[in-house]
Formats: C-alpha cells, sequence, structure tokens
C-alpha cells in the first residue's frame, strides 16, 4: 500500500474588519515630513512603533516626535520600539526638534522618547530642553509630552513638570493583573503616582494616560483602572486596539468593536474625565490637537 501525504492547509488569515483599516501612508506631505526627519536625524514614533495612524496623521503634518535615539532599555511585550543599550545623550536633539516642529508650522507637537533608565536626570532634562526650544522657535505652538515613569525619581518627574508642558502624558496601558508580561520594568502604582504626583505639582496643569485593550484583560479590571486615573484627577484618557507588531510580541486576545469602544468611553466619562478618545485605532497622540482643544487649552501660555 502506497503512503500518501497529506500537505497541511495553510490557514489563511481572517481579513481586517472595516473599522481596523487605516489609510496607506502616501502623499507628498508624508514624503516630506518623513525627508525632513531624516534631514535633522530624527526618529518618529509613528515609525518606530509602527503605528497604524502614520498615513493619516502625516497627510495632516502632523508627527510625535521621540527623542533619546531609537533603542529603548526596557522590553515591553506589546511594543515595537528596537530594544538594546542606547547610545550617548544627544544635547543638540531637542533643537533640531523644536526646527522640525517650526518647520511644520505645527499647532500641537507631541513630543515622546524611549526609556532611558541609564541617565534618568538626563532624560528629563531632555523634555524640558525641548519644551523651552519650541517656545522659542515656533511660539504659539501647544507642547504636549509623553514621558517614561523615570523609574518613580521625584527630581525627573518635576524637571519636566516646572517647564511647563500644556498635556503631561504617562501611559498606563494595560491592567494591574497583566504588568509583568505587557510593562517589562513599570509598575502600575507608580504609573498612578507619577500623574498624582504632577497634579500636585501644578494643579492647573492637563494630565492624559493611554489604556490599549485586547490583551486578556476583563471589563470590570478595565474600569477599575479608570477610576484609579479618575481619582488621581488625571483629565484625559485614550482608549485603544492592542495590534500585535510581529511574533515576538504578545498575542492579541482579542478585537473589541465600535460599539464596546463607544460603551468604554460613556463609562470613562461619568467618572470625571474631561476628554475620552476611544476608538479601534486610537493611540496616545492620536487626534492630541483636538483632545488638548476639548480641555480648553488653546495656546501656549502654559497653565500656572
Amino acid at each position: 500500500m502506497d503512503l500518501v501525504q497529506i500537505q497541511p492547509a495553510r490557514r489563511t488569515p481572517a481579513p481586517k474588519p472595516d473599522w481596523l483599516k487605516a489609510r496607506a501612508p502616501v502623499g507628498e506631505n508624508y514624503h516630506s515630513l518623513k525627508r525632513l526627519a531624516r534631514s535633522l536625524g530624527l526618529h518618529t514614533v509613528c515609525e518606530s512603533a509602527q503605528c497604524p495612524n502614520i498615513g493619516e496623521c502625516w497627510h495632516h503634518k502632523t508627527a510625535t516626535f521621540m527623542m533619546l535615539g531609537n533603542l529603548c532599555t526596557r522590553r515591553c511585550g506589546f511594543c515595537a520600539v528596537p530594544k538594546g543599550r542606547p547610545e550617548p545623550i544627544d544635547l543638540d536633539e531637542p533643537r533640531r526638534v523644536a526646527e522640525a516642529v517650526a518647520t511644520l508650522g505645527l499647532e500641537h507637537a507631541v513630543i515622546t522618547s524611549v526609556n532611558r533608565d541609564d541617565d534618568l536626570i538626563g532624560g528629563a532634562r531632555i523634555f524640558a530642553m525641548v519644551i523651552e526650544e519650541i517656545r522659542r522657535q515656533a511660539p504659539g505652538c501647544r507642547v504636549e509630552v509623553l514621558i517614561p515613569d523615570f523609574q518613580g525619581n521625584r527630581e525627573a518627574i518635576q524637571i519636566v513638570v516646572d517647564a511647563k508642558p500644556e498635556v503631561l502624558n504617562h501611559n498606563t496601558e494595560s491592567v494591574p493583573r497583566l504588568y509583568r508580561a505587557v510593562r517589562s520594568g513599570a509598575r502600575y502604582e507608580r504609573t498612578l503616582e507619577l500623574l498624582r504626583y504632577a497634579k500636585e505639582l501644578n494643579p492647573a496643569g492637563v494630565t492624559k494616560s493611554g489604556v490599549m485593550v485586547g490583551l486578556g484583560e476583563e471589563t470590570h479590571e478595565l474600569l477599575s483602572v479608570f477610576r484609579d486615573l479618575a481619582a488621581v484627577h488625571c483629565d484625559i484618557l485614550t482608549i485603544g486596539q492592542y495590534l500585535r507588531p510581529s511574533r515576538d510580541h504578545l498575542p492579541m486576545a482579542r478585537l473589541y468593536t465600535p460599539r464596546e469602544f463607544a460603551e468604554l468611553k460613556t463609562e470613562a466619562l461619568r467618572m470625571g474625565f474631561r476628554h475620552v478618545e476611544s476608538g479601534p485605532l486610537v493611540r496616545s497622540s492620536y487626534h492630541a490637537h483636538e483632545q488638548a482643544a476639548a480641555t480648553g487649552i488653546s495656546s501656549s501660555a502654559a497653565p500656572m
């Protein structure tokens, strides 16, 4: 009897639902912004983190600049930013970021960075320097900073807060039960304390945080996180779908529907947030200028 070799059928990936289809990065604005970033030796989190909104945002000349290099000292299970030993801090980087902001004529600039656990104070000073440079080169532009946790170092946090960004953002990312897998080197309590301390230092300042869904969390866990953020007077909350960057990253547990995102937004608003951005493709800086405007911020006159 001849043996018949049976080839396993290849699994065809299920097509993405319509609500997860993002615009492809094309057009002159996209290419000109890419050339500008390269010419100034800058990184954008849009590219490094493989953001699905890069086509839409770059078409509108909106980008989130990532400072302190392109190598992160942590290995978070969800993040596509490259990991490794970073280069020395580039003290001229804030000037070049501000030059890009001015060249683009931005009204709202979003600045973030990789984690630099090798130099917490140095990393914080770079944030303060870029805020100062943007004020000088692009007066009238609002500045939003998305900062790491600085390992809870209060001096580092105060350096950034004292520079008076219009919005201070630090992402919560997930629920406490999943922190060890999702946020390597981070602690849930430390995140809440950072947001609480920032508000204590500048009560009139706007604070913001973001959460991903689809990593295996339960709804009651998400609502508990929302309540914790509201309790530390976080002003803006973003809620978006986790999308697996590669097979080396955490698997996606499930997709939330647009209706579920709408329900999460309704629940969060009931808790007292000034603005909630909730949707499948929402990321921290997605429509950031509109989020800030919704809280009443109109210019770079920093809150006192």
